[in-house]
C-alpha cells in the first residue's frame, strides 16, 4: 500500500488510476490526429508541432480530468468492489455516456471549442473500447499468482475474523490468505501456532503474518516470529492493519502505549496556525459566496412553519469546552418539548418538508461558517456533540474523550466514510473513524474531506 495525504491506498487502484488517464489522453490525441491529419504533418518542425500539441493539449487534459472525476463519482476505484465486473460495466459506460453528452453540448452551443472533423465522436469511440479493454487486462493481470502476496493471520477470534474478512473484501490489495490459527483443530496453543506457522513458512507459502491475537500472554510464539522476520518475513500488528484497511483505529483490545508511542497525535503550533488562516480565509468566502441563498432559505423556512429560522445548540469543543453551534432549523420548534434530547430518527416525523430539503442539501450547515470565523470550529474535524450526549457515551465507549483534543467540524472524516448515526454502536464507530483522522490530521487529508464531502452532497448521501 502507499500513503497520500496521510491516507493508505492500494498500490493497484493507484496503477488502474493512471493507466486510465493515460488512456483517455491517448484515445483523444488519436482521434484528433486522425481526423486532423493535416495539423499533426508538422512532426518535421518542432516550433509548429509544440504550437499544435499546445491547442490541442490543455483541451484533452480537461476531458481527462472529467472522465476521471467522473469514475471517482461512480466509486470505479473502491478497492472493495473492483471485482464486480458487470456492474463496474454499467458504470463505466455511464461515465462514457456523460462525457459523450458534455461534448456534444459543447459542440452545439460552442463547436470551435473543438478540434472539429467529428474528432469528439471518434475520441469517444476509442476511449469505450480501450477502456473495456484496460480493465479487462488490469483484472486479469491483478490476479495472477506470482503478482499476488501470500499473508498468514496469526490469531483467531473476532479480531481475526475482522482483519480476513476486510482483507478478502479488497482484491486490489493484492494479497492472498494462505492461513491463520484459526485453521487450527482443538485449542490454540503457543506450541500448535509455532508448529503450524513454522510449516508454512518452510514450503515458502508466507510473505507477511498479521498478529491479531486478542491476548497475546503464553499464545504468541516469539521465537519463530523472530526467524522469520530475520528471514524477511514482513511481521506487522493487526491494529495497523485495521487502520489502513478500514480507515478507522479500533477501540475495543486497543492499548494506552499503542497512542502514546505510535505515530501520528501530534499538532505543531506552524500547523495550528496555518490551519487556522485557511479555515478562516475558506469560512469567509464561502460566507460571502452564501449570502444571495440566505434570503430564500429564511423565507422557506418561515413558510413551512412557525418559529425562528436560526436555532443555537450548546456543543462540546476543544478541551470540553462548551460553545453554541448555529444552523437553520429544520424541525419543528417544539421538536424535542415532550422527550428531550435526542438524535433524530429515520424518517424522523419532526423534520419538517423544507428541513429535508435543507439536511439533503446540506445548506442547514451554512450558519456554521461563523462558528468557523469565531474559531469554534474548523471546515474538517469530528462532528460536535451535545453535552448531554457527551457525558453519556463517555462512559460507554473507550477513549470517546480523545475526540475533543481538536476543533470540532462541518464535515470530517467519520461523516465521509460512514453514515448518519443514532445509536450507541454508530456512536462508537465513528469515534473509530475520528480517532483515524485526529492521528493523521494534516492539510492534505482535509482537502481529500472536502473533496468527498462534494461528491457526498451531489449524490446525497449520508443526510438524515
Amino acid at each position: 500500500m502507499i500513503r497520500l495525504f496521510k491516507v493508505y491506498y492500494p498500490l493497484r487502484v493507484l496503477v488502474l488510476l493512471v493507466g486510465e488517464a493515460l488512456i483517455v489522453w491517448t484515445s483523444f490525441l488519436l482521434a484528433a490526429m486522425w481526423r486532423n491529419p493535416d495539423s499533426f504533418l508538422l512532426l518535421n518542425v518542432e516550433n509548429g508541432y509544440l504550437q499544435v500539441l499546445g491547442r490541442v493539449g490543455p483541451r484533452i487534459l480537461l476531458v481527462t480530468a472529467v472522465v476521471l472525476l467522473l469514475s471517482h463519482l461512480f466509486d470505479l476505484y473502491d478497492s472493495t468492489s473492483l471485482d464486480a465486473k458487470w456492474d463496474h460495466a454499467f458504470r463505466l459506460l455511464l461515465v462514457v455516456g456523460f462525457v459523450a453528452l458534455a461534448l456534444a453540448a459543447i459542440a452545439k452551443s460552442y463547436p470551435e471549442a473543438l478540434l472539429g472533423n467529428n474528432s469528439a465522436f471518434w475520441g469517444i469511440v476509442i476511449l469505450t473500447f480501450t477502456l473495456f479493454c484496460w480493465r479487462a487486462v488490469y483484472t486479469w493481470m491483478v490476479q495472477l499468482p506470482f503478482l499476488r502476496e501470500r499473508v498468514y493471520i496469526l490469531g483467531n477470534g473476532e479480531r481475526a475474523e475482522r482483519l480476513v474478512r476486510g482483507l478478502g473484501q479488497r482484491a486490489a490489495l493484492g494479497l492472498e490468505i494462505v492461513g491463520s490459527s484459526s485453521d487450527l483443530e482443538g485449542e490454540v496453543t503457543r506450541e500448535s501456532v509455532a508448529s503450524h506457522l513454522k510449516r508454512l513458512a518452510l514450503q515458502g507459502r508466507v510473505h507477511r503474518v498479521i498478529v491479531a491475537f486478542p491476548d497475546r500472554r503464553n499464545t504468541l510464539p516469539v521465537e519463530e516470529l523472530l526467524d522469520l522476520r530475520l528471514s524477511g518475513v514482513k511481521v506487522e500488528d493487526a491494529t495497523s492493519w485495521l487502520e489502513k484497511i478500514s480507515g478507522r483505529i479500533e477501540v475495543d483490545q486497543l492499548y494506552p502505549s499503542w497512542l502514546i508511542f505510535g505515530e501520528g497525535f501530534r499538532f505543531s503550533t506552524f500547523f495550528r496556525l496555518v490551519r487556522r488562516v485557511v479555515n478562516f480565509s475558506v469560512a469567509l468566502v464561502g460566507s460571502l459566496l452564501s449570502l444571495p441563498l440566505l434570503p430564500f432559505i429564511v423565507l422557506a423556512i418561515k413558510l413551512d412553519s412557525p418559529g425562528p429560522s436560526l436555532y443555537r445548540q450548546g456543543r462540546v469543543g476543544p478541551r470540553g469546552k462548551i460553545f453554541h453551534c448555529y444552523k437553520f432549523r429544520t424541525m419543528r420548534q417544539d421538536a424535542e418539548a415532550d422527550i428531550g434530547a435526542t438524535w433524530a430518527l429515520d424518517s424522523d416525523p419532526r423534520i419538517t418538508r423544507v428541513g429535508k430539503f435543507l439536511r439533503t442539501s446540506r445548506l442547514d450547515e451554512i450558519p456554521q461558517l461563523w462558528c468557523v470565523l469565531k474559531g469554534d470550529m474548523n471546515f474538517v474535524g469530528p462532528r460536535p456533540e451535545r453535552p448531554e450526549f457527551v457525558e453519556w457515551l463517555s462512559k460507554e465507549i473507550p477513549y470517546y474523550g480523545v475526540r475533543h483534543v481538536v476543533r470540532p467540524g462541518i464535515t470530517g472524516w467519520a461523516q465521509v466514510q460512514y453514515k448518519y448515526g443514532n445509536t450507541l454502536e454508530d456512536a462508537r464507530e465513528k469515534l473509530q473513524y475520528d480517532l483515524f483522522y485526529i492521528k493523521n490530521a494534516s492539510l492534505g487529508l482535509d482537502f481529500l474531506i472536502l473533496f468527498q464531502t462534494v461528491k457526498i452532497v451531489l449524490l446525497g448521501r449520508g443526510a438524515q
